[in-house]
C-alpha cells in the first residue's frame, strides 16, 4: 500500500514536469504579436501609396494660395487711407494729370474705380452725365467686387479636392487588400486584412488634413473678403461723390 502510493506521487509529479514541458514548447513554438507602434511620417508616405505625391503637391499649393491670400486681401491693398485721402483731394482739386498718376502709381481695386470715372469725364471734355457716372462707378466696382471674393475660391477648391483624393487612394487599397486575400485562401486572416485596410485609410487620412484646414482658412478669407468689399463700396460712393462736385463746376 505504501509502494503504490509512492508510484502514484511519482507518477503525478512527472506527469506535471511534462505538462510544464509541453506548455513552455508551445508558448516558444507560438509567435507572439509585436506590440502596435506609431509610424513615422516617412513610412506613413511609403504606405500611402503614389497618390500620397498627389496629396503633398496640393498641400503645397494649399499653403501657397494661403500666404498669397494674406499679401493680397489687406485693407492697405485695397482700400490704402492714405491713397484714398489723396485721390479725393486731387479729384476735388480737378487735377484730372495728378489723378491719373496717382491712380497708376498706386494700382488697387479703388485706383480702377477712379480710372474708369476719369476715362468717362475725360472723354466728355470735363462734363458727364451724373447717373452715367454712377453707372459707370458702380459697374467697375462690381467687377472689383467680385475680383476679390474670388480669390479665395482657389483654396475652397483644393479643400474639396484633398479629401476626394485620399477616398480614390483608400478604395485603390482595400481593392488591393482584398485581393490579396482572395487570392491566397492560406493568408486569410483577420490580421492581414485589417492591417491592408489601415494602410489603405492612410490616403484618407492625408485628404483630411489638408482639407480642413483649407476649408477653414477659405471661410476665414471669405469673412475677410466681404469686409473689404465693404470698404470698397464706402470708397468708391467717396469718389463718385467728389467726380459728380468737380464736373459741376
Amino acid at each position: 500500500m505504501g509502494k503504490m502510493r509512492w508510484l502514484m506521487a511519482g507518477v503525478t509529479i512527472l506527469g506535471g514536469g511534462v505538462h510544464g514541458v509541453l506548455a513552455a514548447t508551445a508558448g516558444a513554438a507560438e509567435p507572439t504579436l509585436e506590440v502596435g507602434r506609431y509610424m513615422s511620417l516617412a513610412e506613413l508616405f511609403e504606405k500611402g501609396g503614389s497618390l500620397m505625391y498627389v496629396l503633398a503637391a496640393l498641400s503645397v499649393i494649399a499653403l501657397a494660395l494661403v500666404i498669397y491670400c494674406f499679401i493680397v486681401m489687406r485693407a492697405e491693398a485695397i482700400v490704402s487711407r492714405v491713397f484714398r485721402r489723396d485721390l479725393v483731394a486731387k479729384i476735388n482739386s480737378g487735377a484730372w494729370d495728378d489723378v491719373r498718376t496717382a491712380c497708376q502709381y498706386r494700382p488697387s481695386p479703388l485706383a480702377e474705380i477712379a480710372l474708369a470715372a476719369l476715362d468717362s469725364l475725360q472723354a466728355g471734355g470735363g462734363k458727364t452725365d451724373p447717373s452715367l457716372l454712377k453707372e459707370i462707378i458702380e459697374s467697375e466696382g462690381s467687377r472689383q467686387a467680385a475680383t476679390i471674393q474670388n480669390e479665395p475660391q482657389y483654396i475652397l477648391d483644393v479643400a474639396v479636392i484633398a479629401p476626394m483624393v485620399g477616398l480614390l487612394g483608400t478604395v485603390f487599397g482595400m481593392i488591393q487588400a482584398f485581393n490579396v486575400v482572395a487570392l491566397d485562401l492560406a493568408k486569410a486572416k483577420p490580421m492581414l486584412l485589417a492591417a491592408g485596410v489601415s494602410e489603405a485609410l492612410i490616403t484618407t487620412a492625408g485628404g483630411l488634413i489638408i482639407g480642413i484646414p483649407a476649408m477653414a482658412f477659405y471661410a476665414f478669407f471669405r469673412g475677410r473678403a466681404n469686409q473689404l468689399v465693404g470698404l470698397l463700396e464706402s470708397a468708391g460712393h467717396e469718389v463718385l461723390t467728389a467726380f459728380m462736385r468737380a464736373s459741376q463746376r
